[in-house]
């Protein structure tokens, strides 16, 4: 069996151009214009991942939906309570799609009802979550099966990055203002320009009937956390 997975994750923004704003002597500021230097930076960190997050389903077919919910409830049991005894806590097991659909056959007749769920799980040792995959799909029968890796909490890594934009955007300002001929004054604004990424899955094909399948390697690396910020200055 080989297994294959792609795997990133990314905290990022767009960048704003910089600019440098000057009002003229003779052009008193107003509440609606302040002269100033307006700066976008960016910063940027990487980290090892310390979260895995799987997403397994099962399903099941059958001749009507009373009996593909039925298979579907006994399905899903024996999966959760695979995750369970690896040490998955109920708060990491989530529900995340419950779908029951009429099956059509080639001639567009419905031959059947298909019966699906989709489990949302969280693997708090991304050094083995390939062993535990193996296990929820040999021995607890998940199929369409997909991982993705994040941080438990990304809010220090965030903030590392935030700093680093911030001190880019100051680099910056500083410069335009020198070549300006004017001087940088005190910080009016900062804004967090910075939007929130999610894990992004890649889909792992278990063979079909493979004896004594080899150990599914999902290598880790690292996450980027990016941060871009603007920063406006006041002129001194």
């Amino acid at each position: 069996m080989v297994c294959a997975v792609a795997v990133t994750l990314a905290v990022i923004a767009g960048n704003r151009p910089q600019i440098v704003v000057a009002a003229p002597a003779a052009v008193p500021s107003s509440g609606n214009f302040t002269p100033g230097v307006f700066a976008s930076g960016d910063g940027k960190v990487s980290k090892r991942p310390d979260t895995a997050f799987l997403s397994v389903g099962v399903e099941s077919l059958k001749p009507s939906a009373s009996e593909a919910q039925r298979d579907l409830a006994s399905k899903a049991a024996k999966l959760i309570a695979k995750a369970k005894s690896l040490g998955i806590a109920d708060k990491d097991i989530t529900t995340s799609g419950y779908n029951v659909n009429p099956n059509y056959s080639s001639n567009s007749r419905i031959d059947g009802y298909r019966a699906s769920e989709s489990i949302q799980l969280r693997w708090h040792n991304v050094d083995t979550v390939g062993a535990a995959l193996d296990s929820l799909v040999q021995q607890g029968g998940a199929t369409n099966v997909y991982v993705g890796f994040g941080l438990g909490n990304p809010k220090t890594a965030q903030a590392e990055a935030r700093a680093l934009a911030i001190a880019d955007a100051r680099t910056k300002a500083q410069a335009m203002a020198e070549a300006a001929g004017i001087r940088l004054g005190q910080v009016i604004r900062v804004t967090d320009l910075s939007y929130g990424g999610s894990p992004v899955y890649g889909s792992l094909d278990y063979a079909k009937g493979a004896a004594a399948p080899a150990p599914t390697q999902i290598p880790v690396g690292e996450l980027d956390v990016q941060v871009t910020v603007e920063v406006d200055f006041a002129l001194a």
